[in-house]
């Protein structure tokens, strides 16, 4: 016994209309799908690329600075007349100090190692 079902299985030609369309379908996809891998592409240029420009995370150390063979690093820190040294911290090549000054009032002062010069003050207030 013959199926039905056979003849529906074959393919039957499609109109010629339906075909210009499938067509069409079919260029539109595979423009979409080349214009998503260049611009896939490009966001990879783009990361590699901000990657190998990127300033280095780390700030020189301490230990990196130039001193001059067999003799230790000296400088002068002024500070203002009267100031006393309450405390100090190092960061890679920068050192901050707290003082208090002749006044009674508090200052943080930021001096640079490497340049050898203060860049920076910080008055300690109330509000």
């Amino acid at each position: 016994m013959a199926r039905p079902a056979d003849d529906e299985d074959q393919e039957k030609p499609l109109d010629p209309e339906i075909e210009k369309v499938r067509g069409r379908l079919i260029r539109f996809m595979a423009i979409n799908l080349g214009l998503l891998l260049l611009a896939l592409m490009v966001v990879i240029a783009a990361i590699v690329y901000k990657s190998r420009k990127a300033p280095p995370a780390n700030p020189p150390l301490a230990s990196d600075i130039q001193v001059p063979g067999g003799e230790p690093l000296a400088e002068d820190i002024v500070l203002p007349v009267g100031a006393k040294v309450i405390s100090q911290s190092l960061s890679g090549n920068r050192i901050s100090i707290d003082a208090e000054l002749a006044d009674g009032s508090r200052a943080i002062f930021v001096y640079d190692i490497a340049e050898r010069r203060m860049i920076g003050r910080f008055a300690i207030r109330n509000k």
